[in-house]
């Protein structure tokens, strides 16, 4: 788990968006939406906003890759629980770290936008 501060101090708004862009992204029926949206309103205007957003949003397609691999299997099925927990757990530390003007890589995160 990487950790990484911006070289400027985010102020209050910006630091609003890379909260949101995680804590929204766990809220069923919004998922990687919330993080695509952010990321693509301000991805020109804020690195600290668009680089939160681009992790949440890599790590929601991965969590989304995983179900669906699950769902192939189906003794993946049983396991769905363990991938829920695991995507809260770590969509709330990362939303801490966005509260502590933090950029937080996500552990299992496949990089799909760069």
């Amino acid at each position: 788990m990487a950790e990484d501060q911006p070289g400027y101090m985010p102020d209050g708004d910006e630091r609003t968006l890379a909260i949101l862009s995680h804590i929204l992204a766990i809220i069923p029926g919004v998922g990687f939406l919330a993080p695509l949206v952010i990321y693509l309103l301000k991805k020109n205007d804020s690195a600290f906003v668009a680089a939160n957003a681009k992790e949440s949003l890599n790590f929601q397609l991965t969590i989304i890759l995983l179900y669906i691999i699950l769902f192939i299997t189906l003794i993946g099925v049983l396991l769905f629980w363990v991938v829920g927990i695991l995507n809260t757990v770590l969509v709330i530390v990362a939303t801490i770290r966005a509260a502590e003007n933090r950029i937080y890589r996500y552990p299992i995160s496949i990089r799909l936008i760069r």
